[in-house]
Formats: C-alpha cells, sequence, structure tokens
C-alpha cells in the first residue's frame, strides 16, 4: 500500500491545507501517518476554522477532522520517523510552520531524504515552503538551489501582518518565506494570476495557499500513480 507521512505543526497548521490532502489521499487508497515535532498533537490556525475566515461549511469540516482524525490526534514525534520508510512526505502549511517545522533539524531531515532519493517525493504547501530556505542537500547545498517552486507570496502577507510584521495575534512574523527561498537559490513564482498554483519540479511538489490545497492533492496522487477516488 501506497503510505505518506504529514509533518504537522504545533504552532498552528492551516487546516485545509493539511485536511484536503489528508482526506484526499485516503479516500483514494494511501495510508497516512502524522509526525509533529514533539510528538503531541497538532495545533490549528484558530483563523483557518473560523466561519467568518473560510466560510461554515469549510469551517466545520476541517474542525471534524482535526479534532477526530485519529492519526492527527496521536501523531509520532518527527525524530523516530524515516523518510525512506513512506512514499512521500507532506508538510501543510500555516504562520505557525515558521516557528517550528520549518526550524526543526529532524522535519529538514526529513525532507532532504524524501527528494534525495529516486523514489520517495515531498509535498510542501504554503508557509511550509519557508523550510527549503532552511534544508541543505548531503553536499551542503541549499535543497531548493535552481529549483522551480511556489508557496505563500509576500504580496498576501502585507494584507495580514502590520507595519512591524506582527501577526493578528501579536507575535512577530520571522521571516517572509518568498524572500528566503529566494535567497537560497530558489526559481519562485507564486503565479498570482492564476487561482491555484501548484509546482513540480522533479521529486519536490510545491503549492501556495489553502486555494491550491485540492489541486496540489491530485498532483501528489498524479506522482505517486495512485487513481483518485471516485466522485459521488
Amino acid at each position: 500500500m501506497t503510505n505518506t507521512l504529514f509533518v504537522v505543526s504545533e504552532e498552528g497548521y492551516w487546516a485545509e491545507e493539511c485536511v484536503e490532502p489528508l482526506t484526499t489521499l485516503e479516500s483514494a487508497g494511501v495510508d497516512v501517518t502524522v509526525a509533529t515535532p514533539s510528538g503531541d498533537p497538532p495545533v490549528v490556525d484558530e483563523r483557518s476554522v473560523d466561519p467568518d475566515e473560510v466560510g461554515e461549511e469549510t469551517a466545520e469540516r476541517v474542525l471534524d477532522v482535526h479534532e477526530n482524525h485519529p492519526e492527527l490526534n496521536d501523531p509520532d514525534p518527527v525524530a523516530a520517523v524515516d523518510a525512506d520508510d513512506y512514499d512521500a512526505v507532506v508538510f501543510p502549511g500555516g504562520h505557525g510552520t515558521e516557528w517550528d517545522i520549518n526550524q526543526d533539524q529532524h522535519a529538514r531531515t526529513l525532507l532532504r531524504d524524501a527528494v534525495a532519493g529516486g523514489d520517495g517525493k515531498a509535498l510542501v504547501v504554503c508557509h511550509a515552503v519557508g523550510i527549503l530556505a532552511f534544508t541543505r542537500t548531503a553536499d551542503g547545498e541549499f535543497l531548493v538551489d535552481g529549483r522551480d517552486v511556489t508557496g505563500f507570496p509576500n504580496e498576501w502577507e502585507e494584507g495580514i501582518v502590520d507595519d512591524h510584521h506582527r501577526m493578528p495575534d501579536g507575535r512577530k512574523l520571522p521571516y517572509f518565506v518568498a524572500d528566503e527561498v529566494e535567497a537560497a537559490g530558489g526559481n519562485w513564482d507564486a503565479e498570482l494570476d492564476a487561482d491555484t498554483s501548484v509546482t513540480v519540479d522533479g521529486d519536490l511538489l510545491t503549492a501556495r495557499g489553502p486555494e491550491s490545497s485540492s489541486a496540489a492533492a491530485q498532483a501528489l496522487l498524479d506522482e505517486l500513480g495512485v487513481a483518485a477516488a471516485a466522485s459521488d
């Protein structure tokens, strides 16, 4: 059976960016394991389950998965899992990833190992794309150097943080994802004129944000050679 590892933030993951790929893959028969930095259940960004922010239908659906999905509520520590044991590693986004996932040594190792060989793949979404700016290959080069990627654009960040880069919850955002990824050599294009943005560069898939979650899940299924579940 095809299996995937989801590496999810304890500092605030964006619900749709995790739930949409997770449930799409499971519906297609893919086995899912979840890991977090400490092994505690991931913490959802409250804005991503707010009906006023994402709509009532989405809020209800993603909150139900967040609260009741067995793997999301019983994750492994990232230090205890190995990318070689999975066909793909998925990094859902959310601002919270800037404080834990993107800075986690073992999460970076999972990403590096997922794309280092000929079999593994990685899907990195939204703010989690920032991990590419801090992940190096076995040769010490930036993993993203020369690769085509998309992710959460600066233009959207400026509508969320204030003039001092403080989030609505008062935390200061450490960096803008696009700036760091470009500085590490990534070929950045968030395709702002497109409704969705998913980029496939070899074994590395990146997605722009929540509205690209479904397309990202389908792209990963395509890369894994797994047929999506039939629609009702």
